[in-house]
């Protein structure tokens, strides 16, 4: 038997049409499974839950069917209560499944501690201020003495106690300093 007559022929043509008919049924019956497994338009709305603490969070979670997913904490924001939420993905309002979940970031409980690095004694106060700058630490009291090196840093204290290299401090923290003022001792 050729092919075209084999193109052509009923018995071709019936396998045809019995392939179609096995998609068109196949798709429909996928898609109506699709449509009761997903719960197709069913859907739960996220509240707000930043500024609000974990447990109250918790509880709106579950109250419309979602599930809290935390994620790590970020750096600490003075404007939120500690160990509040501050971020929330997906935003408030946002149209979701049940069980979906919702991941929070929350505020810690202060700023991290930072090292005081090293070298920074006999250092220029030019010097001295934008490093401790750069680490979030604030610059206080400047008080001078008599030693040779003017502006040269002698002395790093935090609430009258003498810093050293690698002591941690609170980021923000005020350091006081003291520097020399030029003059012989």
């Amino acid at each position: 038997m050729s092919i075209i007559k084999f193109l052509t022929s009923k018995t071709f043509f019936k396998q045809v049409l019995l392939a179609v008919i096995a998609v068109v049924v196949l798709c429909f019956i996928m898609l109506k499974w699709l449509n009761i497994t997903t719960n197709h338009g069913d859907f739960e709305t996220v509240p707000q839950l930043t500024g609000k603490s974990i447990s109250v969070a918790e509880i709106e979670l579950k109250d419309n069917n979602l599930v809290m997913k935390i994620q790590d904490s970020a750096n600490y924001n003075p404007d939120y209560p500690k160990f509040s939420v501050i971020e929330q993905d997906p935003q408030v309002g946002t149209q979701v499944k049940k069980d979906r979940k919702i991941y929070i970031t929350l505020n810690p409980s202060g700023y991290r501690k930072m090292n005081i690095p090293e070298g920074l004694i006999d250092q220029t106060f030019r010097q001295v201020k934008p490093t401790l700058e750069a680490l979030g630490f604030k610059i206080g009291k400047i008080t001078y003495v008599d030693n040779i090196g003017k502006d040269m840093v002698l002395k790093l204290s935090h609430k009258g106690k003498t810093l050293n290299a690698g002591d941690k401090l609170a980021k923000t923290s005020v350091i006081d300093l003291v520097l020399g003022n030029g003059n012989r001792p």
